[in-house]
């Protein structure tokens, strides 16, 4: 699982503009050591560096 710290802005950003929790912003990055594929917000945050 990755430091938590390294990834308190994106789930800060999360909570305050989606209204998300922080375990839901944890799972939405990624960060829950769950998930396997990828999530919306990743495909989008990909997108927008044009690395796909």
């Amino acid at each position: 699982m990755a430091d938590h710290e390294n990834y308190q802005v994106a789930i800060d950003i999360l909570r305050c503009h989606l209204g998300l929790t922080a375990d839901e912003a944890r799972k939405e990055l990624g960060l829950d050591g769950n998930n396997k594929k990828l999530t919306d917000t990743q495909e989008a945050l990909i997108g927008l560096t044009g690395n796909h």
